[in-house]
């Protein structure tokens, strides 16, 4: 692709708006994970427990059934001399840190209708939930949470992971890490620079391995998971060299290497989106943000010292924000493309779940539809058009208007089985076909009615089904939606709780009394081989969604 421009990049902040405001809201509206959970006896008067850190001792909060420690640093403040370089380890520190409250998140975009920045860049802190103690007479697994945001938003602590410990029996960790231009900055200066919200992701990996322990988890069994940006982040771990035996098993969730939009897929004028950047492309626009900045002089050192002078709201604007949320490749930690890496067999050999929600793509289309609507065939045809050039009649052929209940619709579906559903499952076949024995599964989250996540827009035209992190609520409790669970789907949020415990300690997600959950095969790609999540009677069940989102089509255009 060609170099990115902030040029080019100024002119799609209107255009992107609907999205960022998407990313802000799910981030925004999860509430922290300090509240008592299933099982509390007095969540009023909670006890006290304190665990030594290779750091330090930290105090965490007891709520009963389990003990949550909040806001430890996993690495050093990246601020002052250490903004834009690779994390390093937290100091020391005497006494005993209160670990009660989560931390600051990394600066973001800030929240819709929200003013000034959000954040700090002091923000490299973990939260780790532990059931209660007394519960296993071996050491739990560990499953370690990377939150998603477009690389633009999020937290860990927006997940309140008590479900997943109690119910799971786990340690479950989520994590802070470096995000827009904080994260994804580069520039000839620093030379083959990793990409530093993936290497924070690295350093809390290396705190778990080193402490793991200490809370009554095994850091020989730690599942990496997360959705969206933090699912895209976890195959970028599966193909670098510097992940290598920081997890064994991964969860990616509405993300892969391969995922990727076309042109005008988030809204009119936006450029086609593949989710890594070459190391010269990030370069070049860390150059024309530093001439943007002030910051010209002629030795590279200068110009550095310049930029790590700048202030946190000179840096934290929507326009250099937008422009750096695609982590590099091309250096030590990814030495290839990830989509590269994965099709030539250059990856971790772990077990792996993989999947994709049905409906993904209604929550960005939907969030966008008052600002830009599709009111009708020829707005369809337009949006086609923008996408697919000359092949947007083809594309029209196998998805007319009249087949789907509004045109608006029509789009979303297009570009849920071209953008997510076929290019996730064309990144487990790519898994398969390397490592054929490999423990490999597919998923789909299908539940139509689904709550809605809280504060998006509504549109009684527009049902956002199975959308684009709907499934989150089923796993973290701590996502408002628009109405509560019902019965139903409190039974599918249980079913999905075990299939993902039992995949962390044994990685195999099946067990006795759940609907069996077949394997991925490469050499049967129309297969129903892929587990579909659904909360009616026989909703858990084998589908095959390569059919169903007519990805034989989409696979020929991409060849």
């Amino acid at each position: 692709m060609s170099a990115p421009r902030l040029e080019r990049k100024a002119g799609l902040r209107t255009a992107l708006l609907p999205l960022l405001c998407a990313v802000a809201l799910v981030s925004a509206t999860a509430a922290p994970a300090t509240g008592a959970g299933p099982g509390s006896p007095d969540a009023r008067r909670p006890e006290r427990t304190v665990v030594r850190t290779e750091q330090g001792l930290v105090r965490g909060v007891s709520h009963g059934s389990y003990t949550a420690f909040d806001g430890i640093p996993y690495a050093a403040p990246p601020t002052g001399p250490l903004r834009w370089r690779a994390p390093v380890p937290a100091p020391a520190w005497q006494g005993v840190r209160d670990a009660t409250k989560p931390a600051e998140r990394c600066v973001q975009m800030p929240a819709p209708g929200a003013s000034g920045v959000t954040g700090s860049e002091d923000c490299l802190y973990l939260n780790v939930t532990v059931p209660a103690a007394g519960q296993a007479a071996r050491k739990r697994p560990v499953m370690v949470w990377m939150h998603g945001g477009a690389f633009l938003g999020g937290s860990g602590s927006d997940y309140s992971a008590e479900r997943l410990a109690v119910q799971g029996d786990a340690i479950v960790v989520t994590v802070n890490y470096r995000l827009g231009i904080f994260g994804y900055f580069g520039h000839s200066g620093l030379g083959a620079a990793p990409p530093f919200g993936l290497a924070d992701q690295q350093a809390a990996l290396r705190w778990v391995r080193a402490n793991a322990g200490r809370f009554g988890g095994d850091p020989r069994n730690v599942t990496l998971f997360g959705e969206s940006a933090g699912a895209i982040s976890i195959c970028a771990h599966l193909t670098s060299p510097a992940a290598a035996g920081l997890f064994q098993r991964a969860v990616l969730q509405s993300g892969s290497c391969l995922t990727s939009f076309p042109r005008g897929a988030l809204a009119p004028g936006t450029p086609a989106y593949e989710p890594f950047a070459s190391q010269a492309d990030v370069q070049t626009a860390g150059a024309e943000a530093a001439r943007q900045l002030g910051c010209t002089e002629a030795e590279s050192d200068e110009v550095l010292a310049c930029l790590r002078g700048l202030s946190t709201d000179r840096l934290a604007t929507a326009q250099l924000m937008q422009s750096f949320n695609r982590p590099a490749f091309g250096n030590g930690l990814l030495p290839k493309a990830p989509a590269q890496a994965l099709a030539s067999g250059r990856f971790h050999r772990l077990p792996v779940i993989l999947g994709t929600n049905h409906d993904e793509m209604r929550m960005f289309v939907g969030s966008s539809l008052a600002a830009f609507p599709i009111r009708t065939e020829d707005d369809y045809r337009a949006r086609l058009r923008e996408a697919f050039g000359a092949a947007a009649p083809a594309v029209e052929a196998r998805y007319p208007a009249a087949r789907h209940p509004s045109p608006a619709l029509a789009w979303a579906a297009v570009l849920t089985d071209r953008s997510f559903t076929c290019t996730t499952l064309a990144a487990g076949r790519a898994i398969a076909r390397h490592a054929p024995g490999l423990s490999l599964y597919g998923y789909e989250f299908n539940d139509p009615h689904a709550p809605v996540l809280a504060g998006l827009p509504a549109n009684p035209e527009f049902p956002y089904g199975a959308a684009h992190g709907f499934e989150m609520p089923f796993l973290f409790s701590s996502f408002p939606t628009e109405r509560p669970q019902n019965e139903d789907q409190r039974a599918l949020s249980d079913r999905m709780v075990g299939y993902w415990s039992n995949f962390a300690r044994a990685g195999n997600p099946n067990t006795t009394d759940a609907p069996l959950w077949p394997a991925l095969h490469a050499s049967s790609p129309h297969a129903p081989s892929v587990q579909s999540l659904a909360p009616e009677p026989g909703g858990i069940r084998s589908v095959d969604a390569y059919s169903a989102h007519q990805c034989s089509f989409w696979d020929r255009r991409s060849q």
